[in-house]
């Protein structure tokens, strides 16, 4: 697992690209919504996909590339870039003082729908 050859760290990279791309672009589930938004969930993204098939498990032999495991290191890419937004947001309501019940946030949460 660290010491990873070239393929298995492209491999790795392409997964995660597809999985913070799809949160970022396709979701529209973001916190920084330029391309600094789109890399940090890419990083994470990776991260999350590197540590997967250790701590999910090895599935499906046939459906691995370069000694990485595919399904568990799309679960673990589209798990930490999700988290890594949900954290930050999370953590920007609760620096401002906002809970799901404050007034303001019902407010903007509906007038960013109706921009998006």
């Amino acid at each position: 697992m660290i010491g990873m050859g070239f393929l298995s760290f492209l491999t790795l990279l392409a997964i995660s690209f597809v999985s913070a791309a799809i949160i970022h672009y396709g979701a529209r589930y973001r916190y920084l919504r330029g391309a600094d938004g789109f890399v940090a969930k890419w990083i994470f993204a990776w991260l999350g996909a590197w540590v997967a098939s250790p701590v999910l498990g090895y599935w499906f032999a046939g459906v691995s590339v370069g000694q990485q495991y595919v399904i568990p290191a799309f679960i673990g890419a589209f798990s930490a870039a999700f988290m890594t937004t949900a954290v930050c947001a999370a953590a920007a309501r609760i620096n401002r003082g906002e809970t799901a019940e404050s007034p303001s946030y019902r407010v903007r949460v509906t007038e960013e729908h109706r921009a998006a």
